[in-house]
């Protein structure tokens, strides 16, 4: 059985192992593949794997040989799933493995917005505290979060994590989800609509999958919903904020600061409105990349293929 990795590098920069996938077939990693040579890297595979490599419907006509298709990743929108589905191609995903550190991360990008920690110290190394008049001094407000309200859109696993972290840390959460669990609700928790949310919350931090229906939630009309000084967190996808929108929003000081791990075109172009935008933190997509969370990863893949092989394939997302 012919195995390929169109793009490990990102998942398995050399800290891990494939050794496990190698049990199933004949495995040929690449680090990156770019589009023109998808078909011919992939030609004779029966099981492809990638993460953001992506395959067209024109690419599984060419692949007569191709069985199944694992996504390196919880989002699969690289993938024409129903394409998959026409040529019989079975699509899984990882679902959950990433869990933690995203809502680990949503919380360092918070706290970075509140205290600056990253300036502050630059500022000493610069030498201004020596040469201070005063015992401290701060070159941004600092914010404590306990009793603001955290408004999460997109309440799965990661949304609770979230959830979770900030009641530990004395806020309100309102969530605004299509699925709402009511048991989930409590004395600092509940659900909300969409625009009650965007009205109440003192941070906004986004957690939804990309649909037509989510793409560009976050705009113009959003925001002048939004409180004065609102902050704005994403780490899930960049396509779901109109990033001019943001920007202008920024620069006006309506939203008082904004952290995106994601951004509409990754990597990041250099016209993007966000590079120039007033107190604005942009990361190159680490959240999920912890090495923990990178392991779980291997081993959900590890396991979909090894469901797949014995006829009961789980984490299907095109049946």
């Amino acid at each position: 059985m012919k195995i390929v990795i169109l793009d490990g590098y990102s998942v398995n920069p050399g800290d891990l192992s494939w050794d496990e996938l190698k049990t199933f077939g004949e495995l040929t990693v690449y680090d990156r593949t770019p589009a023109d040579k998808i078909e011919e890297r992939a030609a004779g595979a029966e099981i492809l794997l990638t993460n953001k490599t992506p395959l067209s419907k024109e690419i599984f006509g060419r692949l007569p040989k191709l069985k199944y298709v694992g996504v390196l990743a919880t989002g699969y929108n690289i993938v024409d799933t129903g394409a998959a589905k026409e040529h019989g191609v079975i699509v899984t995903n990882v679902p959950a493995y990433s869990t933690e550190a995203v809502a680990q991360f949503t919380f360092a990008l918070l706290l970075e917005l509140c205290h600056h920690v990253g300036e502050h110290n630059a500022a000493v190394k610069r030498g201004e505290w020596s040469h201070c008049a005063d015992f401290s001094f701060w070159t941004h407000p600092l914010i404590e979060l306990a009793g603001k309200t955290m408004g999460i859109i997109g309440f799965g696993r990661i949304g609770r994590a979230v959830a979770g972290i900030a009641q530990a840390m004395g806020m309100k959460v309102m969530a605004y989800s299509r699925h709402r669990d009511v048991s989930a609700e409590n004395d600092r928790l509940r659900f909300a609509e969409f625009d009650e949310l965007l009205a109440e919350s003192d941070v906004i931090s986004l957690h939804c999958p990309l649909f037509d229906s989510t793409r560009g939630m976050i705009d113009k009309n959003a925001i002048e919903k939004m409180k004065d000084g609102v902050f704005i967190i994403n780490t899930a996808r960049g396509p779901l904020i109109v990033e001019e929108d943001l920007a202008q929003a920024l620069n006006s000081g309506k939203v008082a600061g904004a952290a995106v791990d994601v951004v509409s075109k990754e990597p990041i172009t250099e016209d993007n409105p966000l590079l120039k935008a007033r107190n604005c933190i942009i990361t190159p997509h680490i959240a999920w990349a912890p090495k923990e969370a990178r392991k779980r990863l291997i081993k959900t893949t590890v396991e979909n293929l090894a469901a797949y092989i014995s006829g009961k394939p789980v984490n299907v997302v095109n049946g």
